[in-house]
């Protein structure tokens, strides 16, 4: 089953018809923005709320979710709007913001403690109607009915998943992004890539997700290099903004695999941001999972437009493989977690953590013991 956005507009400085889409799809008088200060200090929340008042429609900001938000943080800036009127949520920002707006909106219409949520289809009703705004190229959260939270208490990450939160409306503008720095834009490209690869090559891959995940992958390896070195390229901008997009559209219906089980922890324990997680890991994950995924990484070197001559087999997948190290490098993306302050005594412990995430080890193409999860881990702690 495919399911996604109910409406999706997409193109260069489509901000611009936010309010006559917001009133196409409804009579909404009180509208919350949810977003982080770096996008209020560039006036784009201004602008939307001054055409929401001459529209007639009330708002208020929030901008205090906190990036990998935990389920404190969404249950507190959650109380302080608990009482008010709302018909509608704006989120406009990275990842967390998303998922956060998507948690606010169900909380509105079944006010239970988040950690209930957390799971498979757990959310029991509709929520507020959301519109979508990523700022970044990177989770595909604008499309997926999925949220993201942290326990600090189990140094995890766990995931939220329920049809339920998709939006009503989705705007993508890459005229959005060119401000997002280099190191930003190289983590947030690469996490957008693995969720493309990883739908690709999970044991749910289906070709509604393929469909998605080859032109995501296309889309990004053909821009994201050029969006990575010059940021103002308003058309490597897009290019990379939409193969985020169909990326989550291709991990919503194949679903992620093993690198994002072994990230978790990592930002749970380590605070280590999810796409750099991700970044680090994809090439060791995919080195483990070679021998099961020959042909589809075939598909996947046509799809990169790596020039493969007449190889095949193990050589167009090491290639593969070599060039995502090659990407990272010239990025700055780190490859040793020592940098973090991981340890050869936390591997261990590390291992355990990652092994509960039995939702996305199951899709991965070869499985995982605890032996194969700390030697993946032992790569990065040269």
């Amino acid at each position: 089953m495919f399911e996604t956005a109910r409406s999706i507009v997409a193109g260069q400085h489509t901000i611009a018809e936010l309010v006559p889409r917001i009133k196409r799809h409804g009579d909404f008088k009180h509208v919350v923005i949810v977003t982080q200060p770096s996008i209020k200090a560039m006036g784009v929340i201004d602008r939307i709320e001054s055409e929401l008042s001459q529209a007639g429609i009330s708002s208020r900001c929030l901008s205090d979710v906190k990036p990998e938000p935990t389920v404190d943080n969404i249950q507190q800036v959650y109380s302080r709007i608990a009482s008010e009127p709302v018909d509608l949520f704006i989120g406009i920002g990275g990842g967390s913001v998303l998922d956060a707006t998507k948690l606010f909106s169900v909380l509105m219409t079944d006010p239970v403690d988040v950690m209930s949520l957390v799971g498979i289809d757990r959310v029991s009703k509709p929520g507020i109607p959301t519109v979508l705004i990523p700022t970044t190229s990177g989770t595909g959260s604008e499309v997926t009915p999925n949220a993201i939270v942290t326990i600090p208490e189990q140094e995890l990450k766990v995931g939220i998943i329920s049809r339920h939160l998709l939006p009503m409306l989705v705007i993508i503008d890459p005229a959005l992004t060119v401000s997002l720095p280099p190191n930003i834009t190289a983590a947030t490209g690469m996490d957008a890539f693995t969720h493309a690869l990883e739908s690709y090559i999970s044991t749910k891959a289906n070709p509604i997700s393929d469909m998605f995940a080859l032109e995501s992958m296309r889309l990004i390896s053909g821009s994201l290099l050029q969006a990575y070195h010059h940021g103002s390229d308003l058309q490597a901008r897009e290019n990379v903004l939409l193969g985020s997009m169909y990326g989550g559209m291709a991990l919503s219906s194949a679903g992620t695999a093993a690198v994002h089980a072994l990230a978790y922890p990592l930002g749970g324990k380590f605070n280590i941001t999810h796409g750099v997680a991700n970044s680090m890991l994809l090439p060791h994950v995919m080195t483990f999972n070679m021998d099961a995924i020959q042909t589809r990484l075939g598909h996947v070197a046509c799809a990169m437009g790596l020039q493969i001559g007449t190889e095949g087999g193990k050589a167009v997948s090491e290639a593969v493989i070599r060039q995502i190290f090659e990407w990272t490098s010239e990025m700055h993306i780190p490859q040793n977690l020592r940098a973090f302050g991981v340890t050869d005594e936390d591997v261990g412990e590390l291992a355990v953590a990652a092994s509960k995430v039995t939702r996305l080890l199951h899709n991965n193409p070869k499985p995982m013991n605890i032996d194969d999860i700390q030697a993946v881990y032992r790569q990065l702690l040269p």
